[in-house]
């Protein structure tokens, strides 16, 4: 997903502005909170992410933190000065290019929001190869997605009218190994803000530094199949916001837990504050955080008998508790640890080391929580957490007032699909009806696998007829698609069943009712769409 580049443009001017600051009164708290901002720009346009700036700010916030283990004073001596300068300077103009560039693409992202036309992301694709016959099954396959891929020969120029933020799949296979860097630095230089990634690598050290070293993001090893090479893509483009992440500080000391949040912020990390220990368990059931930053050392409780009693609860079992406090005595850390700690930073802490843990410990939990909340093949959300998705929808939708149409949908004939094809064939059947879908749909509708071949979909603020017209598209584009099998193809469909609230009331009557009218659909000829109320 592309930056905003208002956004973009704000975050640079937080940078300049704390620059600015340290010049004005170089001091140790104000190179600190340079550090900070320097990091936060970084860990934002990683979140974005925006490559050719990334790379650039992460040097930047590298040679920042060098100047932390050395016993230099402030100001900082005159060559380092001039060197951050001209680092903030080079990085701000970069900035201010991509943010002109990328304006326009981003109105056009934004244009798109209807459910039937919306999704597609990504800007150009274009495979980069001598042997563009190779590639015309993933050219084929993409294009069932509404992903539209060009090929142009190695010594052949991208043409002038080509996105500023293309997609570019590089068949290092057809080009000499010694071409591999300059070919790879050259469209890196052009194309700063695309994504490159290298196709047909083999998997040893030399090849993959190569490629990785000359400036490509990412590598997909030799023999890799064309619907991993589309899983990639299709990742790529669904690059959305992640909710802010959130952390709970229990600290008695006012004082620090307001440097803490203040710090926290500047990653735009949510938090709250919880002064009394005692208070904790509340704090958690409202507030639900990613993890819990703890003093080790308050008024009535230790912050290790507070993890007890958290670890006591099973919904905050895997919860990572970040302990903070001036001791270093090690048993006594390890004891912490042993009894539900998951790490220990001893104050004064650095703001960077802070927030990087922070981050680390958060993206892991949520990763572990996705893997509980999701399908493992399709990525979709599984069969309870889709359930429990829809109910807290319904009540939402109940209160404000409206419709909400439930889908079930499943794979006509699957059986026979697995029996004829076998099972891993099958699965990517399954795949490409999941990814139709993300593509066809609104991110907040609700996607569900619901089990085996069949989906359960979720569409608020949307009446029968809507819900029938956005589906039937879906079905009919499905049934299009060539599933590879050996030197061949087979195509397969899809049916579903539409009800909708408040027709029906309850999430288990809306779901048994969209079954029957699937149900209805399998017996009247199957490929098509039955609606409950016909």
């Amino acid at each position: 997903m592309l930056c905003p580049p208002e956004e973009l443009l704000q975050k640079n001017q937080a940078l300049s502005t704390t620059w600015q600051r340290y010049q004005a009164l170089p001091s140790f708290e104000s190179f600190v909170e340079l550090a900070v901002s320097i990091n936060s720009f970084t860990e934002f346009l990683i979140d974005k992410g925006v490559t050719a700036l990334h790379h650039a700010s992460h040097q930047l916030e590298q040679v920042t933190l060098a100047l932390f283990n050395k016993d230099v004073g402030h100001p900082l001596p005159q060559a380092a000065l001039d060197d951050l300068n001209e680092r903030l300077r080079a990085l701000t103009r970069m900035t201010h290019a991509h943010a002109s560039a990328t304006a326009g693409l981003v109105e056009r992202e934004q244009d798109l929001h209807h459910a039937a036309s919306q999704a597609v992301r990504l800007g150009q694709i274009w495979v980069i190869t001598d042997a563009p016959a190779a590639w015309n099954s993933l050219q084929t396959q993409l294009g069932y997605f509404g992903l539209a891929a060009g090929f142009i020969p190695w010594e052949t120029a991208i043409p002038d009218s080509a996105d500023v933020s293309p997609l570019l799949l590089l068949d290092m296979g057809t080009l000499h190994e010694s071409a591999w860097r300059p070919r790879i630095q050259a469209l890196r230089q052009r194309f700063q803000m695309g994504q490159l990634i290298g196709l047909g690598v083999r998997s040893d050290f030399e090849q993959l530094h190569e490629v990785l070293g000359g400036g490509c993001d990412s590598c997909l090893l030799e023999g890799t199949p064309p619907h991993a090479i589309i899983e990639r893509i299709m990742e790529l483009n669904e690059r959305h916001e992640q909710e802010a992440f959130r952390v709970l500080i229990v600290e008695d000391s006012k004082t620090a837990s307001h440097l803490i949040r203040r710090t926290l912020a500047e990653n735009q990390i949510v938090s709250e504050i919880v002064n009394d220990p005692r208070q904790t368990l509340t704090a958690l059931k409202q507030f639900n955080p990613d993890l819990i930053l703890m003093d080790m050392y308050m008024p009535n409780c230790t912050g290790v008998e507070v993890a007890r009693i958290i670890r006591q609860h099973n919904e905050f079992l895997s919860m990572p508790i970040v302990y903070l406090s001036g001791e270093t005595n090690v048993a006594l850390q390890v004891d912490a640890m042993r009894l539900g700690g998951d790490h220990f930073l001893t104050k004064p802490f650095n703001p960077v080391f802070l927030n990087t843990i922070v981050r680390s410990k958060i993206e892991r939990y949520r990763a572990l929580r996705r893997s509980m909340y999701h399908d493992s093949l399709t990525g979709l959300l599984n069969h309870s957490s889709g359930k429990n998705t829809l109910d807290m929808m319904l009540s939402g939708i109940a209160h404000e007032g409206g419709f909400l149409s439930v889908v079930m949908m499943d794979i006509d004939h699957f059986k026979q699909v697995n029996d004829s094809y076998g099972h891993p064939v099958g699965d990517q059947v399954i795949r490409s009806l999941s990814w139709l879908l993300k593509q066809r749909l609104r991110r907040h509708d609700i996607l569900c696998r619901y089990g085996g071949e069949e989906f359960l979909v979720g569409l608020p603020h949307t009446d029968a007829e809507e819900a029938f017209a956005i589906m039937d598209r879906v079905r009919q584009d499905f049934a299009k698609i060539r599933h590879p099998y050996r030197d061949t193809h087979f195509h397969a469909t899809s049916s579903a069943g539409i009800a909708t609230y408040p027709l029906h009331q309850t999430g288990d009557a809306l779901i048994k009712a969209a079954d029957a009218a699937l149900y209805r659909a399998k017996h009247g000829g199957r490929n098509r769409i039955q609606v409950d109320a016909d």
